[in-house]
């Protein structure tokens, strides 16, 4: 007797993620997120590159980092398709919410971005702020990792006080038990830069995947050579 086969139903593709976070907010998490995208992309992945949570409408309307990921995704994605709330305040997002009247539900959270992997070879999720930034009473973007069961990349920052925020955050990061899958630099400050790397290539246990240079204006295209992907990715 032959073993039957799955039907193409039964055939569905598990997309391998990341969930990116930084040390603090304006650390390069979006600049990161699309020039992984694009690194994926180019070695032939279907990718997903998702902003769940936005806060802080530019003044033509749009979310810029929404536009910038779902333009790196591959194939492109609609804003449907890489956001599922956006307020305008540039506000921390739970604070942002309240102030919309809006409740963010953690469940649709994730059923979002499980929705948005199918297909897919891989998605990646980004957070706003850092890793325990909270977007409601009782959970946060921690939390969202911890239901995605993603590993986690850290996009740090090289600016004064960089060291400390980056050792709090792995901290945060390992103690609810999820992998953390490597650090990308981003060099915000030259003058306190090498000092600061140097320091946090000894102390952190995982590889950084990446140094960004300081470059103003950047593009997914400038910044991917810079970086490798997570082996979690491949």
């Amino acid at each position: 007797m032959t073993q039957e086969q799955p039907s193409p139903k039964q055939q569905v593709r598990q997309a391998r993620g990341l969930f990116i976070t930084g040390t603090d907010t304006g650390v390069g998490k979006t600049a990161v997120t699309a020039a992984l995208t694009q690194l994926c992309a180019g070695h032939g992945m279907r990718v997903a590159a998702l902003k769940p949570i936005v806060s802080g409408v530019e003044a033509d309307g749009t979310w810029e980092d929404v536009e910038i990921l779902r333009a790196a995704s591959q194939p492109p994605r609609s804003i449907a398709e890489t956001n599922l709330y956006a307020f305008d305040p540039p506000l921390a997002p739970h604070w942002a919410a309240q102030q919309a009247g809006v409740t963010v539900d953690r469940g649709r959270v994730a059923a979002f971005v499980r929705a948005q992997s199918v297909a897919m070879d891989c998605v990646l999720v980004e957070g706003a702020g850092g890793f325990l930034v909270p977007l409601g009473a009782d959970w946060g973007f921690a939390e969202l990792a911890e239901d995605l069961h993603f590993p986690v990349l850290l996009v740090v920052g090289l600016r004064l006080g960089a060291i400390n925020h980056t050792l709090l955050s792995v901290e945060a990061i390992r103690a609810r038990g999820l992998l953390f899958a490597g650090w990308v630099a981003n060099t915000l400050n030259p003058a306190v830069a090498e000092g600061t790397l140097e320091t946090l290539q000894q102390r952190l246990p995982a590889p950084c995947l990446g140094v960004l240079p300081y470059i103003p204006h950047w593009s997914a295209a400038v910044l991917s050579p810079y970086l490798s992907l997570p082996a979690s990715l491949y």
